[in-house]
């Protein structure tokens, strides 16, 4: 399969698969829309009829809470009807195709996809046949990418820090495999940041011709030293024969981020971390509930980055 065009002839955003390759100006009118639509926690949340009229349909084929939950209260806030796909239990299962499924809901004026798959090439294949007016969004494809994660963590440093323009970040843990990592990576390159550090066991590294830029480093504390941003990622069990550790508590002991390890980094540097949290294994829970911890705040940006991008991606991008 060819590489899909992200971008309609007139430079505006019909697809979200990934970031790699987005153009700067373009992202940073996604996090300032974001901005628009963000409130801080206890007020009203925001909302728009931007996109009355539209439908946006949500098809999950792995668990999500997060994600899934973010994605459907976005496109209701900004006056979408919603349609909840539960893929285990949808016509795929009877034989039907994806391609078959998405025809089906095309043809009830589905406006937009959101499709969360194992098998990374599924948003790809659905947005290479859509209909011209239909727009695909990736809610995470396989390992390779998460886009509107990688958006809503560039706007929590941003609104922390004022800027991404040369700050250190660290991303820790089972880099090789997360498609989190790789939609960071990409968003705070393209945004400016002055060093992107990977953090992990060898097993856990990513092959050398992945992320182009990026400083490595085998030791948790040399890898935080002075970083103004460190995002844990989650570690699964079956992941750490590869990293040669043989259970949770050893994990812990090595590369778990507790408030004696964070004091290697910036005095005021944010610890994130996309969840669902493994605490006691990649984070200690004084330093998830911390001062400097701003992982509800990615939970609760992630709703306003996806009103903006469900607005770019269907044309209403600050008409209201």
């Amino acid at each position: 399969m060819g590489e899909i065009a992200q971008l309609r002839s007139d430079g505006s955003l019909r697809h979200l698969l990934t970031l790699d390759g987005l153009p700067r100006p373009l992202l940073e009118r996604l996090l300032e829309r974001a901005a628009h639509w963000c409130r801080p926690l206890g007020a009203p949340a925001a909302r728009g009829d931007a996109l009355a009229g539209r439908t946006v349909a949500v098809m999950f084929a792995e668990p999500s809470t997060r994600t899934r939950v973010s994605f459907e209260l976005a496109a209701r806030r900004v006056g979408a009807d919603v349609a909840i796909i539960e893929v285990q239990l949808s016509s795929r299962l009877k034989g039907e195709s994806v391609l078959d499924t998405v025809a089906t809901l095309e043809a009830m004026h589905v406006d937009a996809f959101v499709l969360r798959d194992a098998d990374a090439d599924v948003p790809d294949l659905v947005a290479a046949h859509v209909a011209p007016h239909v727009s695909v969004l990736s809610g995470g494809a396989g390992s390779r990418s998460h886009p509107t994660q990688g958006l809503l963590d560039a706007f929590t440093v941003l609104q922390r820090k004022g800027r991404i323009e040369g700050l250190r970040i660290a991303i820790v843990g089972d880099v090789r495999h997360s498609r989190v990592a790789r939609s960071a990576w990409q968003a705070f390159a393209a945004l400016g940041a002055g060093e992107i550090r990977l953090v992990a066991p060898p097993g856990l590294m990513p092959d050398a011709g992945e992320f182009a830029g990026c400083t490595r480093h085998g030791a948790l504390e040399a890898g935080i030293e002075g970083c103004d941003a460190v995002m844990m990622l989650r570690i699964q069990k079956e992941r750490m024969t590869a990293a040669a550790i043989p259970g949770e508590a050893a994990y812990f002991a090595e590369w778990g981020l507790t408030p004696e390890r964070l004091r290697r980094a910036q005095p005021d540097a944010l610890v994130m971390h996309p969840g669902p949290m493994n605490r006691g294994v990649e984070i200690a829970s004084e330093v998830a509930d911390g001062p400097q911890s701003v992982i509800r705040d990615q939970v609760r940006h992630g709703v306003a980055v996806r009103m903006a991008v469900l607005e770019a991606v269907l044309g209403a991008e600050g008409r209201r």
